[in-house]
């Protein structure tokens, strides 16, 4: 069974990975698992999650590993910075949303990949940023096994992974993200009612 880690830190923002986790968990070959810091982290919506893994713990072989966003980025933890370093390097894949991106352009991981985030300019006084002309002003930027949104972008985001990932074929995926994206009547009105 293929394994989906969400890394969740404290504070972590709740709605970015939602969408993503559900469409992954629906599928009997995906299984959804937690890693943080901490045994239990609590989101900005106030939602408590018990962690099931440390970070030291996550698999190498995991297939997908997924950063989500909040108010906990700026930790300086060495582990972390290493198992997406080497995750990255080996080409495993790897997703980064709103203030995980900016932990990734601190650490200098951005480098080589084109890539988006919440905004450049907050990212003047990383000294390991260096790749700044790699920046696209866009909601969420697919670059190899890399892919990175914005913290406005938590739909985007979830169709740029399932797509990297080949969770489905690209149309299914955004037809699939659609139902969200465009509200029921008007996805019934492009695509005819998904539950008849």
């Amino acid at each position: 069974m293929k394994q989906a880690i969400f890394v969740m830190l404290d504070e972590y923002a709740d709605w970015e990975g939602a969408y993503l986790s559900s469409q992954l968990n629906q599928s009997s070959d995906w299984e959804i698992k937690t890693a943080s810091t901490t045994a239990e982290v609590t989101s900005i919506g106030g939602i408590r999650t018990k962690i099931t893994d440390k970070i030291a713990d996550i698999p190498s072989d995991c297939e997908l590993l997924i950063l989500i966003g909040g108010n906990s980025w700026t930790i300086k933890n060495d582990q972390l910075k290493e198992v997406i370093a080497r995750r990255l390097i080996t080409g495993k894949s790897v997703a980064a949303i709103c203030g995980a991106v900016d932990y990734l352009a601190e650490n200098g991981l951005l480098t080589g990949y084109k890539h988006t985030g919440n905004a450049q300019y907050l990212w003047q006084n990383f000294a390991e940023y260096k790749n700044g002309t790699d920046f696209v002003s866009e909601d969420a930027v697919c670059c190899r096994n890399l892919v990175t949104a914005n913290g406005t972008a938590p739909l985007k985001f979830t169709e740029q992974v399932l797509q990297m990932i080949k969770f489905k074929d690209n149309e299914q995926v955004t037809r699939d993200i659609d139902l969200y994206r465009l509200g029921f009547y008007k996805y019934c009105e492009k695509y005819g009612n998904p539950f008849v």
